[in-house]
């Protein structure tokens, strides 16, 4: 299937995953950080395919948070043709190590 949208991330967005990663591993195991990939995984592919699925910012209507779990919010921006992943938010950590 052909996507007019395409899906970006920010060296920050890559650097949050990778935090993310790595504290699932040492807390939860390897299991845990297979399901976090695959929630990302899920993510692009649905907003992709259903990019008014997640809910706009009142105050900055390019900008849309998707939670892909009660733990995991991921953040981006819609411009034109391309959706850029600012952040991810896992919120069982301490957001100071974010």
């Amino acid at each position: 299937m052909s996507h007019s949208l395409e899906v970006k991330w920010t060296k920050e967005s890559l650097e949050n995953a990778l935090l993310i990663d790595n504290y699932l591993l040492s807390t939860f195991g390897q299991k845990e950080v297979q399901k976090f990939r695959e929630l990302l995984r899920n993510f692009e592919n649905n907003v992709l395919n259903f990019p008014q699925l997640y809910p706009q910012s009142q105050l900055q209507p390019e900008l849309r948070r998707a939670v892909l779990h009660k733990y995991l919010s991921v953040y981006c921006i819609f411009k034109g043709s391309r959706v850029t992943v600012i952040a991810i938010s896992d919120n069982r950590q301490d957001q100071q190590v974010l």
